[in-house]
Order: structure tokens, then C-alpha cells, then sequence
């Protein structure tokens, strides 16, 4: 069920209404727990119990690791626990693509192939995984004890704001208030509304007609494009991945912000990073601090050298990419991520700092568009001569045609990434935040544009959010 739907818009009032009318704080949150087994079932019936099983088995084998005192004992639960969350994770997501990998390399030998099993990808499926594995892994670590109760722990799970795409949560981080969901006040659902509102507005108004432009343009043959066509859909798609993936951030955190629960930032304006590390403090956050937590600190982090603190961040970025989807592309963009991390710390990080901030800023965002290329190309073999065209190498003889709003979304959206950047900004927000007159004013302005963006949305089919894939 998508966040713009006018069977969601037209549910949740009733829901947020009966969570408002109760108040026995229990009751509130089996409301939020019965609201998203409902939301959930809705798209992924099928997955619903496997994700209820798995949790009762994550929630069993944390009872038992939290009150064990053998440490061995504890290695195996966790082990049993991470690893039956990556089998679930592999199963639906990756079974497919190692099939065809496998039938690749072994049809020439012996004649045969092997038929693929068509295994639908639960919505969110990586990101409920995650968030599991947070669990185990806490609890192992001292960092929170287990869920007092197994609707808690399911409520963490299943948490529909953020349950189809994020931000990945930890359980010590939402632990209170799932326990006990808090009465929501006057500027919560005025604020989560707002939110709610902006995040509609990013889908709708930039996300969508730029990815209408980037589907004709990359779904085009690379050799009949021209250079300024290729860098149009290029451009389109670095737009529309992040305002596509904020807007959900945005109504996510708004949604949980209207019933009280406060869910951590994703975003923070990434195409203002002058270097690759940066830009990676400032995406997907909730991802790039699991990854850290949970993947590149056991591996060892920076704590035993240069050279494998190199191997550490590919590694990390090679499983990022790979997490991404089940494809070559994604593990090719992990590896371009990797690069530039690496040459980060090695040198260009230092000479980022010299060329100055807006030469810095341009050149990662060129970087960064590079790999979104990577990352939204169809396939390997697409990416030489989509390469090709960028560079100039054909003439434009694919009929593209852009919809007039394209322009319009594509200064709007250029508008909104880079501002943060300018010198002034900060005097925006003072008046925003001390100024009820500037507040208001703009506040009004975002409804305004996520009723345009509601009326878009009943007059164009609806396209799910490019995070839903993973």
C-alpha cells in the first residue's frame, strides 16, 4: 500500500483517529501493531508469516542469549539467529540471480540450463532483515536487553511507516516508545503532517517526471543517443533516486512523527558533499551507520593499517552494492563507491580541500552521478555504450519525447539539493524556526504543493518507490 494512495489516504485518518481516542498507551500501540500487520498484509500476504515466524525465533533465541552465561552458547544463538535472517534474505532475494549465475557458467559444458523459480522479492524485505539482525546483534553486545514482550519486538519489525524502505532502525533506539506509545500532541501532528506533506511533494512533483525522462532515456539503445540526451537522463535519474528515497524518508518520519514516535534522519542534503565520504555521511544514513556497526568495525575497521583498512571498505561496499539488488551492476557501483573511499583517504580528500568548495561540490557530484549510471544502467552490457554516448561517440536518432513538466521538476530539483549548500542558508532556517510568520507561510506552501502532488498522483499511474525493490 504506497503512502500516496487514495486507499491509504483515505484509511489512515480512521487509524490515526482511534489511535487518537485511546488512551491506555497498551491499547495505543497494539493500534500501531494491528494497523501494520493490516498495511503489510495488504501488499506481502504471503511474507507475513514467514516475518512473523522469524521474529518469534529471533525473539526465542535472545531470551535464551540474554540470561546465558556461556559465551559459547551465546556464539552459537547468534549465529543461528543472523544466519537463519540471511537465509530468509537470500532465499527470496538472491536464489534467482545465483541459478542464472551458476547456469552461466555451467550450460556450456554440459548442454543443460536451469530453470529460474520466479521467487516473488517481499517489499522491504532487506530492510526488515537488517533491522533483525540489529536485534541479535545488540542483544549479543549488552547494548539493549531483548523485548520484554514478543508484540513489542513485532511492532519494531513491522512499524509501518518505515517498514517498506527505511530508515533502518534499532531496537534500543525505539525500545520506549514501543513499549509505551506516547499521546501524541498539537505540534507532533502538525510537524509530522508538514513532513509527511514535504515527502509527498518530492515524489510526486520531481521523483516522478524525472523518472518518467530517465526511463525513455535509459531504456533507449545507449548507440542512438547524443551527449546532451545521455546527460539528461542521467541528470533525471540522480533526481529522481533522491527525491524519490527522501520523499519516502520524509513521510515516514512524518507519519511515525503524528503518532508521537520519533524515527532517525536519513538524508542530509548529500549533493552538497565535497568528497565521496562525505556524500556518504549524508545518504542513506541509517544504512551507512549499519554498515560501520555492524559490518566494517568487526571486520576491523581502521585498527590494523592502511592497507586493510582499504580491504575493509571495499568489502563493505562490494556487500553494499550487492544488497542493493541481485545483479553485477549493483556490485560494479559498490566497487565505484569503494574506489573513491579509498582514494579518499589515500589522497583526494586532501585535494578536494584545496580546489575549493564549489569545485569539490561539482566534481562528487559528477563522481556520484557516474555511479548512478552504474547503478540504474539495465545491464553490464548497456554500460560501455551508455559511456560512449555520455562522451559524445553517437548522434541522437532515439525519438525521446519530455513531458513539459520535465524542465520545471528538473530546476526544482536542482534547486533543493543545492541550497542547502549556499552561504545563506543558515539565515533561512533562523527565520523559519524564530519567525511564526515565515513558518506558516512556508508550511502552507508545502500542503499546497502535496495537494498538487495527491492530484498528479490520481491522474498518472501509480509507480512504487525505487526503494521497495530492495
Amino acid at each position: 500500500m504506497l503512502f500516496y494512495e487514495p486507499l491509504f489516504l483515505t484509511v489512515f485518518p480512521a487509524v490515526y483517529a482511534l489511535y487518537l481516542a485511546v488512551t491506555n498507551k497498551i491499547a495505543r500501540k497494539w493500534v500501531l501493531l494491528v494497523a501494520s500487520l493490516l498495511f503489510y498484509s495488504w501488499g506481502e500476504p504471503l511474507f507475513v508469516p514467514v516475518l512473523l515466524v522469524s521474529a518469534l525465533i529471533d525473539y526465542a533465541l535472545t531470551a535464551r542469549l540474554h540470561h546465558s552465561s556461556s559465551e559459547r552458547e551465546r556464539r552459537l544463538l547468534l549465529t543461528i539467529g543472523v544466519a537463519g535472517n540471511l537465509a530468509v534474505l537470500v532465499f527470496y532475494k538472491y536464489t534467482d540471480f545465483l541459478i542464472a549465475n551458476f547456469d552461466a557458467v555451467l550450460q556450456p559444458a554440459f548442454g543443460w540450463r536451469i530453470q529460474l523459480l520466479g521467487i516473488a522479492l517481499p517489499i522491504g524485505v532487506s530492510f526488515v532483515v537488517f533491522e533483525k539482525i540489529t536485534y541479535l546483534v545488540d542483544t549479543y553486545r549488552g547494548v539493549s536487553p531483548p523485548a520484554r514482550r514478543f508484540a513489542d519486538y513485532c511492532l519494531f519489525v513491522l512499524y509501518f511507516p518505515k517498514l517498506l524502505a527505511g530508515p533502518i532502525l534499532k531496537y534500543h533506539e525505539m525500545a520506549a516508545q514501543i513499549a509505551a506509545p506516547p499521546s501524541p500532541r498539537w505540534r507532533d501532528a502538525r510537524d509530522g503532517l508538514v513532513r509527511f506533506c514535504m515527502g509527498l511533494a518530492k515524489k510526486q512533483l520531481i521523483a516522478e517526471p524525472m523518472g518518467g525522462c530517465a526511463d525513455q532515456i535509459f531504456g533507449a539503445d545507449p548507440t542512438t543517443l547524443s551527449a546532451p540526451i545521455a546527460w539528461l537522463g542521467l541528470l533525471a535519474f540522480t533526481l529522481q533516486i533522491f527525491f524519490d528515497f527522501a520523499g519516502y524518508s520524509d513521510m515516514a518520519i512524518g507519519l511515525s512523527r503524528m503518532f508521537g514516535l520519533s524515527l532517525r534522519e536519513n538524508f542530509k542534503a548529500p549533493y552538497i558533499a565535497q568528497s565521496i565520504t562525505e556524500f556518504w555521511r549524508r545518504w542513506h544514513i541509517s544504512l551507512t551507520t549499519w554498515i560501520r556497526d555492524y559490518l566494517y568495525v568487526p571486520l576491523g575497521g581502521n585498527r590494523h593499517g592502511a592497507l586493510r583498512t582499504y580491504v575493509n571498505l571495499w568489502i563493505c561496499f562490494l556487500l553494499s552494492g550487492l544488497w542493493h539488488g541481485a545483479s553485477w551492476n549493483f556490485v560494479l557501483w559498490g566497487a565505484w563507491n569503494g574506489l573513491f573511499l579509498t582514494l579518499d583517504r589515500i589522497f583526494l580528500s586532501r585535494a578536494m580541500q584545496r580546489i575549493g568548495p564549489v569545485l569539490a561540490t561539482l566534481t562528487t557530484f559528477l563522481l556520484v552521478m557516474i555511479g548512478w549510471s552504474i547503478f540504474r544502467s539495465p545491464s553490464l552490457s548497456h554500460l560501455g555504450p551508455f559511456f560512449a554516448a555520455l562522451a559524445g561517440a553517437y548522434h541522437q536518432t532515439a525519438p525521446i519525447t519530455l513531458a513539459p513538466e520535465v524542465p520545471w521538476a528538473a530546476a526544482a530539483g536542482l534547486i533543493v539539493s543545492f541550497t542547502p549548500g549556499l552561504p545563506g542558508y543558515r539565515h533561512l532556517q533562523v527565520a523559519y524556526y524564530s519567525l511564526w510568520s515565515v513558518r506558516w507561510l512556508a508550511q502552507a506552501a508545502i500542503i499546497v504543493l502535496a495537494v498538487v502532488g495527491i492530484a498528479r498522483a490520481l491522474a498518472v499511474p501509480f509507480k512504487p518507490f525505487i526503494y521497495f525493490r530492495f
